[in-house]
């Protein structure tokens, strides 16, 4: 996009030779295994299935990330994204999302309400706007001006959650609730170029207006095309601590396999607040693919898992591995 030219280009010319070959052999080898499309949780099988088809239909990848995680915005039974998601302790359901493509540009979304897909907000700030993130009425009126409709998200469902949850107003995460939370989505293409997505409802019962590490570039979704792309999900405010998903990728750039860069990270996440209140409930996850196709799943406690589609798996749900 000739809008980000001039920064690309800048970029691109300040990095030095041995960024670049700091990678591991491992790292800089070449996969027939591709391409390939990791999310988080289960709604990923789906999310996966709906990527697979368009990138299979000559869409691209980033088309592919965008319509495969807007499955799970569309859903309302999802309860922890975009319609359907639960709303905070106001009664509100806002949302947030980034997206990301294989030339480093992105585009966010944060604290957007009464728009049912925040990630194709997302897209178009990317594709149509100097910025990279818009947030709150700014991003709601950019959504309205650009043709996006105006519908009331909280389902019957999540309002009868939050009347009952009124009733304590114990705030107090739950991890792994009901087997999923943010969907966030890597896709390396048969040509080994990155993209990612990631979309979220936040945390049920936050505070008005909190902001989670989901549209954050560098916390919940990060890629530099020359060695791999990661994703978290979890504990948004333990992941923004630590550029979760921007550290996933340096460790892989300094020659760390994905499972173990990814590995790394959680312990940094562990280390720093195996002290704090919030250990109790912490549970964050990261999923990541290197340059060369491989990919791993790795979170702090049991119980995360992986939609993988690829050749030879058609949408399989992976167990990941965990710390504790």
């Amino acid at each position: 996009m000739i809008r980000r030219k001039f920064l690309k280009n800048t970029l691109y010319s300040t990095l030095s030779a041995s960024s670049l070959v700091n990678l591991s052999n491992k790292n800089n080898s070449v996969s027939k295994d591709v391409p390939r499309i990791i999310s988080t949780w289960n709604h990923g099988v789906n999310a996966n299935k709906v990527a697979w088809k368009k990138l299979n239909n000559g869409e691209g990848g980033l088309t592919a990330v965008e319509f495969g995680v807007r499955h799970s915005e569309n859903d309302p039974n999802e309860r922890s994204v975009g319609y359907g998601g639960l709303p905070d302790r106001d009664g509100k359901v806002t949302l947030d999302a980034c997206i990301m493509d294989s030339n480093n540009d992105c585009g966010a979304v944060s604290f957007l309400q009464n728009i049912k897909n925040p990630i194709s907000v997302a897209r178009l700030v990317m594709e149509t706007t100097p910025h990279i993130m818009l947030s709150g009425e700014g991003a709601y009126n950019f959504a309205i001006k650009n043709g996006f409709k105006s519908q009331n998200l909280l389902t019957e469902q999540s309002k009868i959650d939050w009347e009952n949850w009124l009733k304590k107003s114990d705030y107090k995460p739950v991890i792994n609730i009901e087997n999923h939370d943010t969907i966030s989505m890597l896709l390396i293409d048969s040509d080994h170029n990155l993209f990612g997505a990631c979309t979220t409802s936040g945390t049920a019962w936050k505070m008005h207006g909190r902001v989670g590490d989901s549209p954050i570039i560098g916390a919940g979704l990060f890629l530099d095309n020359e060695v791999g792309a990661a994703a978290a999900t979890g504990l948004g405010e333990a992941v923004i601590r630590t550029a979760g998903s921007a550290m996933v990728v340096e460790c892989m750039r300094n020659g760390m396999s994905p499972i173990d860069a990814c590995k790394e990270v959680v312990h940094r996440i562990s280390k720093l607040h195996k002290d704090r209140p919030e250990w109790e409930y912490l549970q964050v996850g990261f999923i990541a693919i290197s340059k060369n196709g491989d990919y791993a799943g790795y979170s702090l406690k049991k119980g995360f898992n992986y939609a993988l589609t690829d050749n030879e798996n058609d949408s399989i749900l992976v167990d990941a591995k965990y710390s504790i």
